[in-house]
């Protein structure tokens, strides 16, 4: 229909500028249309009188506006568009012959379809006017002869490296558009702004071809799974859980290790299709490997359920992590403190409580000689520990320099610092006035009485406090909230100054009706630091039920955070937890000597352990430019677990071990995200200077591919004079004049 009336098709105006192919300059034209319009006028108000003002502005309009159409044409409106020249160009059409384009859309798959769309309305238009090229592509790019010989369809979808390798490759000869066909379920994890940007830099105009329905109906899909590498034995993990759904439906997802479930959620799902993203908590359990997998019970008629599931591996290892707690008086916090962590295997705290001015009580400690002496006063001995917790403790209690080694325990260590509220704690401990003030996240008040003060404080979860795993203590949103909205009041409050840049309140004391940071949080340097503003959390337990485990939450979380957050002298890590259609596992390790300062000069190994055979061991290199990190590359010759340990030496001395697990699956990643991924495909064309087209509108591209300055084009100008809109725009002006003055009974 719009070709009809504008005689060109959209893509024609859409590409085309706009242009008055007279010669003659635009000036003059609005000249003769504001003479035009002042003739008409100074004919109509003449005849003022006997017409009336309104239909002397009527007819006035009409007429000027008949004359400026016409004085328009007569400088000869005309689109001027740059095409390809006919038979001097190359096309290049790129079909995406991966798994996903198997599944089917109706009675024929997604693949079928799209080679019948560009048999029956691309090809013999294409092949009419350029020499077309064909390929095809899963993992690597094929030239195909003819689309009757197209490959058996290929493991993973890599969109990227096949149009790069594609533009690579033909840079001596000249292509002067790409035709992509796909759905658009890219798995490579490398397609994003910076290599569109590296495709759009040849300059040649990529046209997708969307194919495949956006919304895959009656489906649940785990899109992801978010959780730690490594836990720590017996402690609590969170994994973040994304579901991509087509509408409201009640999903029950479990997590086994093996054969047995050790976590069950009922979701609710909302009923606009999407992702949703849920939290569910994991008991660890002992060291060792946890092979989990998490695992969406299928909807009613659901047909593909094998991307209702997804395997993340985590390794356990069997270490504690260590927290020293100095208290400088007996306390009712100290005591409950003790009694909620004490049975945490993950979790060793050593405390020093000072009984007398020169003398301290410890517990915890693990040999004789563990803090015999008091604080540590080397790096060597406080770097031992990952967290410190400082509570009702004076600062003149230590020596300058021991308050030094707390600021370097967090910033070069990466150790954590919890300071607690207390009589002689924070600002009326004398800490405002230490380094160890600076690396706090609150300013310290100046005030004239104590900042400690026996008032009952209600706490309060805030915007941060939601979100974080400290304060989490249901892994439902809603029920969280309900229960810190009903936790027994504080008896006690310390208060702080304002915040620092940076720094964020998980939970904020009400008391009177005024509001103040009650536990802040922030990073500084390589740690973190953690400010509790009160010594009464122990109330909590006394005043809720016994079999309440609200207060042994709080503490074991927060503990737990500040503990695992520090780095280990050695880690490992890989560049991810699962390997789906990918065999190369890339390692990274960071070595550290034991003051913490980069180790260029370990020797670093790796142990891998697949569960089929004998260990093996590769040593790893060090990075170029990066001091202390090392890395290395395993090919996996199977599926299943593999067990990575790394040690770093430097000669005869070991500096750590560090370790991680990986899976290995094949045949997987092309059932996930097999909905068409429409926003890729539009924006890879929009970068290219492409356009997109559904499947349904191929007949559409021939005339999209013409427009290009990639190869050798030819410049057109096209009149738009003899539009059939043109003539019809004419005949409604006059004949809307005609109307009226039949109506107003003055021909």
């Amino acid at each position: 229909m719009f070709d009809f009336f504008f005689k060109y098709s959209r893509a024609t105006f859409e590409r085309g500028e706009l242009v008055f192919a007279s010669g003659w300059p635009v000036w003059l034209l609005l000249a003769l249309i504001v003479l035009a319009g002042v003739a008409v006028g100074v004919g109509l108000w003449r005849r003022q009188p006997a017409l009336g003002l309104v239909r002397v502005v009527a007819l006035g309009a009409l007429q000027t506006a008949l004359l400026a159409a016409l004085l328009v044409l007569v400088w000869r409106p005309a689109l001027v568009t740059q095409t390809l020249r006919p038979q001097e160009n190359s096309v290049a059409v790129v079909l995406d012959t991966s798994g996903s384009m198997l599944y089917g859309e109706g009675d024929k798959s997604r693949l079928q379809i799209a080679i019948d769309s560009l048999e029956a309305n691309a090809l013999p238009k294409l092949k009419s006017s350029f020499t077309v090229n064909l390929f095809s592509f899963a993992r690597d790019l094929i030239e195909l002869p003819s689309l009757e010989q197209v490959p058996p369809p290929g493991p993973v979808t890599h969109i990227g490296d096949a149009l790069l390798g594609l533009l690579r490759g033909a840079q001596s000869g000249a292509i002067a558009a790409v035709v992509l066909v796909t759905d658009g379920a890219d798995n490579s994890n490398e397609l994003d702004s910076a290599k569109i940007a590296e495709i759009a830099s040849f300059g040649v105009p990529v046209h997708t071809v969307g194919v495949g329905a956006e919304t895959i109906p009656n489906d649940l899909e785990l899109e992801d799974v978010q959780m730690p590498a490594v836990g720590m034995p017996g402690s609590t993990v969170s994994a973040q859980v994304s579901i991509r759904h087509s509408g409201s439906a009640l999903a029950q997802l479990k997590v086994y290790d093996g054969d047995a479930i050790i976590a069950s959620q009922s979701i609710q799902l909302p009923s606009s299709a999407g992702v949703i993203t849920r939290l569910v908590d994991i008991d660890v359990g002992k060291a060792g490997v946890r092979d989990l997998k998490f695992a969406l019970d299928a909807l009613p008629g659901e047909t593909d359920i094998v991307n209702n599931s997804r395997m993340r591996p985590m390794e356990v290892p069997e270490q504690r992590r260590h927290i020293l707690y100095i208290e400088g008086e007996p306390r009712w916090e100290y005591k409950f403190i003790r009694r909620a962590i004490d049975d945490n295997p993950a979790v060793r705290v050593a405390s020093l409580l000072k009984t007398t001015p020169n003398k301290f009580y410890r517990q915890g400690v693990e040999t004789p000689d563990e803090l015999v002496n008091g604080f540590p006063t080397d790096e060597l001995s406080l770097f031992h520990y990952d967290a410190i917790m400082i509570g009702s403790f004076e600062a003149a209690a230590l020596t300058e320099a021991q308050q030094d080694l707390i600021r370097d325990f967090v910033s070069r260590r990466g150790g954590t610092l919890l300071m607690m509220g207390g009589r002689r704690g924070l600002t009326d401990g004398g800490w405002a006035a230490t380094s160890v003030a600076e690396i706090l996240p609150v300013r310290l008040p100046m005030l004239d009485g104590p900042s400690f003060v026996r008032e009952p404080a209600k706490p309060k979860l805030t915007a941060f406090g939601r979100t974080s795993a400290v304060t989490r203590l249901d892994a439902d949103d809603k029920k969280n909230a309900e229960l810190w909205a009903s936790m027994p009041e504080l008896a006690d409050f310390q208060h702080v100054a304002e915040l620092k840049p940076g720094a964020e309140s998980l939970l904020d004391a009400d008391f009177g009706g005024k509001t103040e940071p009650l536990l802040v949080h922030q990073r500084y340097g390589l740690g973190n630091v953690y400010v509790l503003a009160t010594g009464g959390t122990w109330r909590w337990q006394m005043q809720l039920p016994h079999e309440d485990q609200r207060h042994e939450t709080f503490w074991r979380q927060l503990l737990q955070a500040a503990a695992t957050t520090a780095p280990q002298p050695v880690t490992l890590t890989s560049d991810r937890v699962f390997y789906g259609d990918e065999s190369t596992v890339k390692l990274r390790a960071e070595v550290r000597n034991p003051k913490f300062e980069p180790a260029d000069d370990a020797k670093v190994s790796v142990e891998v352990s697949d569960g089929q055979g004998p260990a093996t061991t590769l040593a790893m290199t060090p990075v170029a430019g990066q001091h202390g990190v090392y890395e290395a590359n395993y090919e996996t010759a199977h599926t299943g677990v593999f067990r990575f340990e790394a040690k770093a030496q430097v000669g005869k001395d070991t500096l750590g071990d560090a370790r991680v697990a990986v899976r290995r699956e094949d045949g997987i990643v092309e059932h996930y995200h097999v909905q068409q991924n429409r926003p890729l495909l539009e924006r890879l064309a929009a970068a290219t200077g492409g356009s997109y087209f559904p499947v349904a509108d191929m007949r559409r591209l021939p005339e999209a591919v013409s427009f290009s300055d990639a190869g050798s084009v030819e410049r057109q100008v096209l009149d738009l004079w003899n539009m059939p809109i043109v003539f019809l725009l004419l005949l409604a002006l006059k004949t809307g004049e005609w109307v009226l003055r039949l109506f107003w009974g003055r021909l």
